[in-house]
C-alpha cells in the first residue's frame, strides 16, 4: 500500500468519524443549522489534539490537555456556534481554550478574527473592539476589561460555571454594561484563569 493510499484511507475514516459525530451527536440534540455542520464536517478535530490523544477527537466529552487547556465536547461546539450565529460582517474575538479548534470553526464565517489567551483575556490584555466575542470553555467571572472590548450591542457567547454547574451562557452590551445569561446545563471545560475569588457569587 502506498503512502498516498494510506493518506485517502485515513482521511475518509476521519470524514467518516465526522459525519457519524454530526449524525449521532449534534442532530439528535437539536443542532441542525446547515453553517454549523458544514463547519463541523470540514475541520477535522484530530488535528488540533498531540498524536496520542487523537483517538478520543470524536468522542460526546472534552478531551483533557492538561496545562495546555482541552478540546471540547463537539456537542459545547456545536451549541457555541449555533447560539453565537456568526454573521459575515462580525469582527471577533475567540479567547482561546489551547487547541485554536474554535478559531478554525469561526475564521470563513466571519470578516475579521483575532485569538486570545485565556490567561491573557482574564488579565485585560490585548487591544481592540469587537462585535462578537466567544469563549472556549466556561467562566466564573467575566472581567470588566475583556466586557470593555465589546462594541455597544455586540454579542459575547460563553460558558458559564453557576454554582458548579457549566452552562452555555449568551449576552449583548447594552448602555455599556455586559450581563451573561444562562441558555443550557451543558458539560463545558472551565477556564480556571477566570475563577472567581473566595467569598465571590456570580449575580
Amino acid at each position: 500500500m502506498t503512502e498516498l493510499t494510506m493518506t485517502r484511507e485515513t482521511q475518509n475514516d476521519t470524514r467518516t468519524a465526522r459525519r457519524a459525530m454530526i449524525d449521532s451527536q449534534l442532530r439528535t440534540s437539536g443542532v441542525n443549522e446547515e453553517y454549523v455542520l458544514a463547519r463541523m464536517l470540514a475541520v477535522p478535530r484530530e488535528d488540533f489534539l498531540p498524536a496520542d490523544k487523537a483517538v478520543q477527537a470524536y468522542i460526546d466529552r472534552s478531551v483533557s490537555l492538561g496545562a495546555s487547556g482541552h478540546l471540547g465536547s463537539p456537542l459545547f461546539y456545536g451549541k457555541l456556534l449555533l447560539e453565537a450565529a456568526p454573521m459575515p460582517e462580525d469582527r471577533v474575538l475567540v479567547v482561546e481554550g489551547g487547541t485554536g479548534y474554535l478559531a478554525e470553526l469561526l475564521r470563513p464565517l466571519v470578516a475579521e478574527l483575532a485569538t486570545l489567551d485565556a490567561t491573557d483575556a482574564a488579565k485585560g490584555k490585548g487591544k481592540g473592539e469587537y462585535s462578537l466575542i466567544v469563549i472556549d470553555g466556561a467562566v466564573e467571572t467575566l472581567p470588566e476589561a475583556l466586557a470593555a472590548r465589546l462594541a455597544e450591542g455586540g454579542r459575547i457567547v460563553s460558558g458559564l460555571l453557576l454554582r458548579q454547574v457549566t452552562r452555555l451562557a449568551s449576552g449583548r452590551k447594552v448602555g455599556a454594561k455586559v450581563a451573561l445569561t444562562p441558555v443550557e446545563d451543558l458539560g463545558i471545560p472551565v477556564l480556571h484563569a477566570f475563577d472567581a475569588p473566595k467569598g465571590w457569587t456570580f449575580a
